[in-house]
């Protein structure tokens, strides 16, 4: 029989079959809410996968002053600090401000910039127009960052950013960039911006729920006002104060919590995930 393109046994594909790896992000609070599950003679086995899945390409939205670039930063630096290569594809900031920022991630972290001046490769997508407008010629770049500099890791902040005043082609662009993350297997975090009128919590990023479709993986990062003496007792803040929130929206690679969490931004500039509140309603209730 003649061989049509895109069409395989399964069998044919055992060979490309990647297994699922956990990637430790450096986040607090978050590589545990991901988990496989292991059989046995007693049934099924949750076992927790310690990170991000390897090679996903994950969607991280919401809206301004969420903690969005700053989880991005602090992953970057982590893998670079455990001696990874991150291309890191700067859109809305130029290179040498996200230096500064990146400087203050392993400062808090305790990681040398020695350790990650080698291992962090900047894309300067927000000086260079063709690389922000120009998707053929961002991908000839990054190949080359993967091919000189073996980057396993790769960071859009924002992806957003590649396709402004073109939200009705975002579906486009996003599957692109996902097909090219994978032909390189690289783990990706792609920087979504919500509008303020969307729902908070929902995945659905400026180009509409397309975005979060396509990718492996969304993690949506929202705020609130504490504005009753209900969410006083829940949250344990005063009125007017703002708190953060985090939750898995989906990850087609592996399970994941589906609470909303706490998320935290420390003085010092790093997020991590705090108790659920369901964790915390029944707290309050007991």
């Amino acid at each position: 029989m003649k061989d049509v393109a895109g069409v395989y046994r399964l069998g044919e594909l055992k060979d490309r079959i990647v297994e699922i790896k956990g990637v430790p992000t450096g986040i607090q609070g978050l590589d545990g809410l991901f988990f496989t599950f292991k059989r046995d003679d007693k049934g099924f086995k949750k076992v927790p996968l310690g990170g991000i899945p390897q090679y996903a390409v994950v969607n991280l939205t919401g809206v301004s002053d969420t903690g969005k670039s700053l989880m991005a930063e602090q992953f970057a630096v982590w893998r670079a600090g455990q001696g990874d290569r991150v291309a890191f594809v700067t859109v809305e900031t130029p290179a040498a401000f996200l230096s500064a920022g990146l400087y203050e991630r392993a400062k808090a972290y305790g990681i040398e910039n020695t350790v990650i001046d080698e291992n962090i490769i900047i894309v300067d997508a927000a000086s260079y127009k063709d690389l922000r407008e120009n998707l053929p010629a961002l991908f000839d770049t990054l190949a080359y960052v993967y091919k000189n500099y073996r980057a396993d890791y790769t960071i859009i902040d924002s992806v957003t950013g590649l396709y402004e005043h073109k939200e009705i082609m975002a579906r486009v662009f996003v599957r692109q960039i996902f097909n090219f993350l994978k032909k390189w297997y690289q783990t990706g975090i792609l920087v979504s911006q919500k509008r303020s009128s969307h729902e908070e919590l929902s995945a659905e990023a400026a180009g509409g729920y397309a975005v979060s479709h396509i990718v492996d993986c969304t993690m949506v990062l929202s705020k609130k006002t504490i504005q009753s003496t209900y969410d006083e007792r829940l949250y344990r803040k005063p009125i007017g104060e703002l708190i953060r929130l985090f939750r898995i929206d989906g990850c087609r690679m592996c399970g994941h919590d589906t609470d909303t969490h706490i998320l935290n931004i420390s003085d010092i500039g790093l997020v991590s995930i705090g108790p659920s509140l369901k964790e915390m309603l029944n707290k309050k209730e007991g």
